[in-house]
């Protein structure tokens, strides 16, 4: 049976997956997960062992290759760790060497968008396309890009980096930049922001239901303000509308620049859709061109909460389909 395995490597945790490999498709049929190791090289011994685990219990597995995929920067070339903000002291580690000593088999490395993106097109909603994006919209606020049946991932593997354009002069800070894209739309930036909605709102005096989900105002999240929203709650509706609507300018700019058939978005998207597409929609068509607009679909994660198990997967799978 042909397999592939997946490397998942993140701030607190990483995962091992084993895929059975049927003409275009995967099936997971295995995976374990670990804390993420403090050093560098313990983490790599020790999924280097995961592996060993998996591709003794299951025998009848041959292994093709092997993806890695973690959050950048990262050289996929040379296949190094350069430094992600999650991972300290990862600093130019050699993630691709021990594996392929050890199996013996082609390794290849993407940072996590581009992985995710990967898997979209492969398996998910982004099947079929030419042109797509993938947008993660999850803690952060990054793309993967599939342009004309290619994974781009720029000069220095920095191509995608669109949590970094700035949408307002002032706002939350994502990128270490008031206003950007990721202050606006991501898990951290609508914290951000949602908490100091919330402060303004005590202080007037005025009810939130967020303020009965959490009492403690810095410890507010987004699932928080999600749950009052999905209650009704007009405060937490306000934040999802002005979310929808900075979400709808930063398309515009993708739309525009890149021609897409198809922006596929994960996480925060997934699961409050309702909530930001019309503010979205809205300004989409106020920003962007008719032309670009007509054929540019924008569709939730078409792998649901399990893309990051099909990431690293796609990355092994993209290398041997190449």
């Amino acid at each position: 049976m042909q397999c592939i395995a997946g490397i998942d490597i993140g701030g607190t945790k990483c995962a091992v997956s084993l895929g059975k490999v049927s003409e275009n498709t995967v099936e997971i049929i295995d995976k374990i997960k670990i804390k993420t190791p403090t050093s560098p090289e313990d983490a790599i011994h020790a999924m280097v062992d995961r592996l060993k685990e998996l591709i003794t219990k299951h025998s009848e597995c041959k292994l093709e290759s092997i993806g890695i995929s973690c959050g950048s920067p990262l050289d996929s070339k040379k296949g190094l760790i350069l430094s992600p903000p999650n991972l300290s002291n990862w600093d130019s580690v050699d993630i691709l060497t021990p594996f392929r000593q050890e199996f013996h088999v082609p390794a290849a490395v993407q940072n996590d968008a581009n992985a995710c993106a990967l898997a979209e097109w492969l398996w998910g909603a982004g099947k079929g396309c030419e042109n797509m994006i993938f947008l993660t919209f999850g803690t952060g606020m990054g793309a993967g890009l599939i342009l004309n049946n290619k994974l781009y991932v720029g000069t220095n593997d920095m191509a995608g980096e669109v949590g970094h354009i700035r949408l307002e002069k002032e706002g939350p800070v994502g990128y270490h930049k008031a206003g950007s894209f990721e202050g606006f739309c991501s898990g951290g930036g609508i914290a951000k922001f949602s908490r100091a909605a919330v402060e303004e709102y005590k202080t007037r005096e005025k009810h939130t239901k967020i303020l009965e989900i959490q009492p403690d105002i810095d410890k507010i999240t987004t699932a928080d303000v999600g749950k009052a929203a999905e209650e009704g709650d007009d405060l937490a509706l306000q934040i999802f509308r002005k979310v929808g609507k900075q979400l709808g300018k930063g398309l515009s700019i993708l739309i525009d620049t890149l021609n897409p058939q198809r922006i596929v978005i994960g996480s925060i998207f997934l699961r409050q859709e309702k909530l930001l597409r019309e503010p979205m929609e809205a300004v989409i068509a106020q920003e962007a061109l008719s032309y670009n607009r007509e054929v540019c679909e924008i569709v939730a994660a078409g792998l649901g909460e399990q893309i990051g198990d099909y990431a690293a997967l796609s990355v092994a799978f993209n290398s041997i389909r190449r």
